[in-house]
């Protein structure tokens, strides 16, 4: 295989049929919208300016046109739910999910933008308004971004979200949560709802308890020290301390192991795009890219 070929034939034909064969309504159609993916993915990998695109994938300027529409159009966040449909099918989701984040350095040249700071701004499936803060916030770090995951048990990405990087990461389950939506390839009703969820203490909070509760998801989150001793100080008011499956919890280590994965795409890693979008879409499409080799090989 060249080195400019990223993608396997069969891993190609899994999502061939869900990409646009033109930028536009009205574009000239594609020569080789493989080309275009893989040209995607070679800059992100490679950390990149979008100039610097070799000219073998075509014109730079196609190229993150393309990925632009298709990260504002939810085209990439369908291509992984078909992947997501086909791998339930196939009984390859461990639903014993873990969630976490990871902050990602923004580089100059995504932050010479107008901004208006604020909290985490949620980015919704199929919709193209850039969040004002473009997602990027002042933390100890300097100004950074933060990748939300939900993953399977396997460390694969079920649901992937953005936010600015100074945001609390507990308020972020419920809107993964919300996100996750899995098909039935057969029909019925699509698969909403964990087994159970592994987090760390950033989690623990009693509003998170009591949704998981409600929800009817185990939780498997440590309580941190200072909420121990605040229940311990209000004796029998305080109520029991809250269930904890510790050896359950080693399981958790999965999302952190994704994180180093994903971070292996040097432009996710280091944030370069200006656009909250178009960055979500390149962490969306390397969740993709992490779902693929388990299909193509699935008999």
């Amino acid at each position: 295989m060249s080195r400019f070929q990223l993608l396997t034939d069969a891993q190609w034909l899994l999502i061939e049929d869900l990409l646009p064969v033109r930028t536009g309504k009205r574009g000239r159609p594609f020569q080789d919208a493989r080309k275009m993916v893989e040209g995607i993915i070679y800059r992100y990998r490679c950390g990149i300016a979008w100039r610097d695109v070799p000219e073998v994938f075509g014109r730079w300027q196609t190229i993150w046109t393309w990925h632009r529409r298709m990260s504002g159009d939810g085209t990439w966040d369908r291509v992984l739910a078909r992947l997501l449909a086909a791998a339930d099918e196939a009984g390859v989701i461990d639903w014993a999910v873990s969630v976490d984040s990871t902050i990602a350095r923004a580089h100059q040249h995504a932050t010479n933008i107008t901004r208006d700071t604020g909290g985490w701004v949620e980015l919704q499936e199929s919709d193209d308004r850039e969040p004002p803060d473009h997602g990027i916030g002042r933390s100890r770090g300097g100004l950074t971004s933060k990748i939300h995951h939900l993953v399977d048990g396997r460390g694969r990405p079920l649901v992937v979200l953005v936010g600015a990087g100074q945001s609390h990461d507990g308020p972020v389950l419920g809107h993964l949560l919300a996100h996750l939506k899995v098909d039935r390839c057969g029909g019925g009703r699509s698969r909403t709802r964990p087994d159970r969820v592994r987090g760390d203490k950033a989690y623990s909070s009693r509003a998170i308890r009591t949704m998981l509760r409600r929800r009817r998801i185990g939780a498997v989150i440590p309580e941190p020290s200072n909420q121990v001793a605040n229940r311990q100080r209000r004796g029998s008011a305080g109520g029991r301390p809250p269930a904890f499956d510790a050896d359950d919890y080693k399981g958790r280590n999965v999302v952190e192991r994704n994180f180093n994965t994903v971070k292996q795409w040097r432009g996710l890693a280091t944030r370069y795009d200006k656009l909250a979008l178009v960055y979500r879409g390149a962490a969306v499409l390397r969740a993709i890219t992490l779902w693929l080799p388990h299909l193509s090989d699935t008999p």
